[in-house]
């Protein structure tokens, strides 16, 4: 018995003892072993402590959103008692098991391996440092930078750019004009999973700034523009005693943003059901509190009551006409179905002189069709607006001091809100028979402001002239002209030829304008031909430019044109082709380029003597270009577009030899998930088209990523696909370099101009990422940023599997039409 008790006495003091050291150790790790860094050495794996911002405001770590069992690196505060995520990493790549690190690799870049040592998410770098870390800052911000550089405008990457669902103090919501990176709020799916959502809130750029909040394509709430103190009108957008918020401009960016005015903490979240809230950190009561909730009421619905209505949510119906508007179907309008809008009791007749009245206390109407100039004063905006008969209302874009600047209206009022409180005055064009029994103007409520006068003779022939033939290609040109020391809205075209209607967002130039700057076309001036048409070099107002004329007989249509104008317009990156314009008259459609003074790529690496042009650091200079500008078009860009049709004759080349991605007629917005489409007309190039692509027309993001690890094959090489065989074997460039591969003489692939001037590890690098890029199944193929992370870095790549490539029969060179959908092209896999 005794010496039972011993026992028990000698177990109980181990225990004490080990119980005593793990304490002892946890104490250690909580003081010393804390950090807001992870380096190349210094790791953040699943289930290992977390790291926290130095002072200790946030905290970043492996979770799980409530009852999923899905792992994803995410961000939330780190001292209050409820977690609250403002920021997740690879919210659209899940880890499924908790073997997840996330680690910084040189040249820059932090990644996130999964269990297999496969990269699931990484970030990307137009830069390469020699020490990269990543810190989380007490601003939430989490920055891959230089280790020890304090300059905080230089950091290689930052989430501040890439946000989900929460705005924090200090990020900026809105886009950057030199980069043409758009920064916004994507809800999550659901609560338990932060993938993105059907909702999105967006600092609107494409007129005078605005917020708009979006469910899919369709805005659903729309804040007013920035007036200088508020957004216009909006009832419930209040300033807290905790924080201040504008929109701010320069010639580089336009942004909403807000910071804090005291230490309680405040975010702003898009709800996963689209409910934008502004929240603020209750200490009492140890919870969150709603402080601003939008939409609040019916009138936050966007448009609600047409043209021309006014939303008054202390009324009921909630929606009537303006002063002397009415109902534009009366019958509609008593069924409370007001999206009709209202119209003008007397309708407008411009040659016989209109009006402008005065109405107050108005959310001014939707900016995104609308002209800015921000050094006007309200008299020189108003003498603008009543000169142009398509100018139909105009207002000061800021109310301080007075009020200053321009804003001008070209189309129908949409989401107009009256209330007593807020709001501004707005001058709208009405029939002069409306001013009868007013006086004239002295700027009081109701009056009339002024009055156009009657116009001569010979204005009278301008304007009809204007209006019939020019009016608005002259209007927008116009327009262009006056903005260039104002704000950065523009005024949006409506194409209207045939079946076709589409906005545009680009300069529109007279015939004769572009004729004149290319010598009337004349044939001195080609400098290309395509399937579009021809490609002519010309100058306009002093800058040197590339005008791709549209064929009569060409094979692409208006809807390639359209393509080309809407999708190109909305995409801003120093590799993809900067578009100035374009020209619609009668049968005449002409898009205006940047011109690129070294052509394509194809004219330097498929010609003996260009090819000596470009050593290896030129190649491999303009191969990682093209990687960033497709990894935009899939990932950062505002659209997500697939190509379609990469190849070496689509890459343009400037002074500098900067690659720059062109032609984007058959390209295709990409759908959410990536996967892509099917389509029974398949169009691309023989020799870079995929196999699931040209056999069955199925298209996705992996189709242009197989388009590339050709170009870099054919970069590698200088020889192309289409037309090498190889005397030994008569295989394609493709099967040239998978067969080279296998038996490990990769280096044999180079250009044989190139001799020793090269790295080799960087060709062997290139050559194994294009074969990664062109392998059979889609799946395999790595995304774009993946191909970016591997062409600059140092690590191990994966062995590449087999390839799908062709070797074409008998096929004509050229393009991959709708009569080629039974394709000539064979599909052959390497064994």
């Amino acid at each position: 018995m005794l010496h039972l008790q011993i026992l028990d006495l000698k177990a109980c003091k181990a225990l004490l003892r080990e119980s005593f050291y793990l304490s002892f150790l946890l104490s250690i790790h909580l003081c010393f072993g804390a950090t807001d860094t992870i380096t190349t050495t210094h790791f953040l794996r699943d289930g290992d402590a977390n790291i926290a911002s130095t002072g200790g405001t946030f905290e970043m770590g492996f979770f799980s959103p409530g009852n999923s069992e899905n792992r994803y690196v995410g961000m939330w505060y780190k001292n209050i008692s409820v977690r609250t995520v403002v920021w997740v990493a690879n919210r659209e790549a899940p880890l499924t098991g908790g073997s997840g690190i996330l680690k910084v690799m040189k040249p820059g870049l932090l990644v996130l391996l999964n269990g297999t040592n496969n990269v699931v998410w990484s970030t990307n770098t137009s830069r390469s440092v020699q020490n990269p870390v990543a810190q989380l800052l007490d601003s939430g911000n989490l920055v891959v930078k230089e280790a020890g550089d304090k300059n905080n405008g230089n950091f290689l990457w930052q989430s501040f750019d890439h946000p989900t669902d929460t705005l924090l103090a200090g990020m900026k919501l809105g886009r950057n004009f030199v980069t043409g990176r758009e920064v916004y709020l994507s809800s999550w799916k659901s609560e338990e999973d932060p993938a993105p959502g059907d909702s999105t809130y967006h600092c609107d750029t494409s007129g005078y700034p605005q917020n708009i909040l979006k469910k899919g394509s369709d805005v659903v709430y729309r804040s007013g523009p920035w007036n200088g103190r508020s957004f216009s009108g909006t009832q419930n957008s209040r300033e807290g005693p905790f924080y201040t918020f504008g929109v701010f401009s320069s010639k580089t960016e336009v942004y909403f943003g807000y910071k804090l005015t005291s230490s309680v903490l405040v975010r702003l979240t898009l709800s996963h059901n689209g409910v934008l809230q502004v929240w603020t950190w209750g200490d009492g009561n140890m919870g969150w509190v709603p402080f601003l909730l939008i939409p609040a009421d019916n009138c936050d619905m966007y448009k609600l009551c047409g043209a021309y209505g006014s939303c008054k949510s202390q009324y009921s119906p909630v929606c009537g006409c303006l002063d002397k508007f009415v109902p534009n179907n009366s019958d509609a309008w008593k069924k409370t179905d007001w999206s009709g809008g209202c119209v003008r009791r007397t309708e407008l007749n411009c040659l016989k002189g209109d009006v402008f009245l005065k109405y107050s206390h108005i959310k001014l109407p939707d900016t995104r069709n609308s002209w800015s100039n921000v050094t006007m004063t309200l008299e020189e905006c108003k003498n603008i607006c009543s000169k142009n008969c398509s100018c139909m209302a105009y207002s000061n874009s800021d109310i301080l001091n007075g009020g200053s600047g321009c804003l001008l209206w070209f189309e129908d009022l949409l989401d107009i809100r009256q209330g007593p409180n807020g709001g501004q005055d707005i001058y709208i064009r009405m029939a002069a028979s409306e001013s009868d029994n007013l006086e004239q103007s002295d700027g009081k409520k109701g009056k009339v402001l002024f009055w156009t006068l009657p116009l001569s003779v010979g204005l009278i022939l301008v304007f009809l002239s204007l209006l019939i033939y020019h009016r608005r290609r002259k209007k927008a040109l116009e327009l262009k002209n006056k903005g260039r020391s104002g704000c950065c809205g523009k005024y949006k075209m409506n194409y209207n030829s045939g079946n076709c209607a589409e906005e545009f967002e680009v300069p529109l130039f007279d015939l004769s304008t572009i004729a004149k700057a290319t010598n009337n076309f004349s044939i001195d001036r080609q400098i290309g031909e395509g399937g579009f048409g021809t490609v002519y070099k010309g100058t306009l107002e002093g800058q040197e430019i590339a005008v791709k004329r549209l064929s009569r007989t060409s094979t692409q249509g208006e809807n390639e044109f359209k393509n080309e104008v809407v999708y190109i317009a909305k995409l801003q990156h120093r590799n993809l082709v900067k578009i100035l314009g374009c020209c619609i008259e009668g049968e005449e459609k002409m898009l205006i380029y940047e011109y690129l003074s070294n052509g394509s790529l194809d004219s330097f690496i498929f010609d003996d003597a260009q090819s000596k042009v470009l050593d290896w650091h030129k190649r491999f200079h303009i191969t990682n270009g093209i990687a960033r500008g497709l990894m935009y078009l899939h990932e950062d860009s505002q659209l997500r577009i697939i190509h379609r049709d990469l190849k070496a004759n689509n890459i343009l080349l400037d002074k500098d030899m900067n690659p720059k991605i062109s032609d984007f007629g058959i390209a295709k917005i990409c759908e959410e998930d990536g996967i892509g489409a099917k389509t029974n007309r398949v169009v691309g190039t023989y020799g870079y088209l995929s196999p699931e692509y040209a056999l069955h027309g199925k298209y996705s993001i992996k189709s242009d990523v197989f388009s590339f690890g050709i170009l870099i094959l054919e970069i590698v090489s200088g020889k192309s696909n289409r037309r090498f065989s190889h005397p030994d074997h008569n295989l394609n460039l493709l099967g040239h370099a998978w067969k080279l591969y296998k038996e490990g003489r990769s280096t044999e692939l180079l250009d044989e101009y190139l001799g020793d001037s090269c790295s080799t590890p960087e060709v062997e690098r290139s050559i194994h990422v294009g074969l990664l890029c062109v392998q059979q199944c889609p799946e395999d193929r790595p995304s774009m940023s993946s191909a970016v992370m591997m062409l600059n870095n140092e690590g191990v790549l994966p062995q590449a599997k087999r390839p799908g490539f062709y070797i074409e029969k008998d096929a004509p060179d050229g393009e991959l039409s709708s009569s080629h959908t039974e394709t000539p092209i064979t599909i052959l896999v390497a064994r």
